[in-house]
C-alpha cells in the first residue's frame, strides 16, 4: 500500500520537495503545455501543507491544502505521475485532503478549482460545480465547492 505523507514546506526533506514540485511541473506545464508560474507563493503561506503518496520510493502523487480565508479551505495543484495514474493515488489524497481540511475547519467549506473533464471525479468526493467554467492556460476549469453537510 503507498504510504501518504503530510507536511509543511519548511518540513519536507529538500529531495522530496524537489520531486513533488517536479511532478507538479511535469503534469501542468510540461505535459498541459500551459506556461504559468508553477511556484505562485502558496506553498509556503503558514497554513499551506502539501500532500503526496509514494509509491517504491518514488513520489506518484501531490496535491496541497490551503487556508483561503478564516471561512474557506482550498484543495489544488492535484497531480499524479504518468506511470502511477490510474492506481487510486490521487483517490486516496482527495480523501486524506478533505479529512485535513475538516480538521483544520470544521465547518469550512473547502474549494477548488477543477479542469472541465474532472468534474464528474471530483464529484465522487462530494464536490459540486460553483460558478460558470472559464479558461486557464486554454484549459477549460471550474469552480467547485464541497459544503460541510456533505459527509
Amino acid at each position: 500500500m503507498p504510504e501518504i505523507h503530510r507536511a509543511r514546506v519548511s518540513e519536507i526533506d529538500p529531495v522530496t520537495l524537489y520531486r513533488i514540485l517536479w511532478l507538479r511541473v511535469s503534469v501542468f506545464v510540461v505535459e498541459q503545455q500551459a506556461a504559468y508560474p508553477e511556484l505562485d507563493g502558496r506553498d509556503i503561506e503558514p497554513d499551506a501543507e502539501l500532500m503526496w503518496s509514494v509509491q517504491d520510493g518514488a513520489v506518484a502523487a501531490t496535491l496541497r491544502v490551503l487556508r483561503d480565508d478564516v471561512s474557506a479551505m482550498r484543495i489544488g495543484r492535484v497531480a499524479t505521475a504518468e506511470w502511477a495514474r490510474g492506481q487510486g493515488h490521487a483517490a486516496r489524497l482527495m480523501d486524506a485532503a478533505v479529512e485535513r481540511c475538516r480538521e483544520q475547519a470544521p465547518s469550512a467549506p473547502i474549494h477548488l478549482d477543477a479542469q472541465l473533464h474532472l468534474e464528474d471525479w471530483y464529484g465522487r468526493f462530494g464536490f459540486v460545480r460553483a460558478g460558470a467554467s472559464y479558461q486557464e492556460d486554454g484549459i477549460p476549469h471550474i469552480p467547485m465547492v464541497r459544503e460541510t453537510s456533505v459527509l
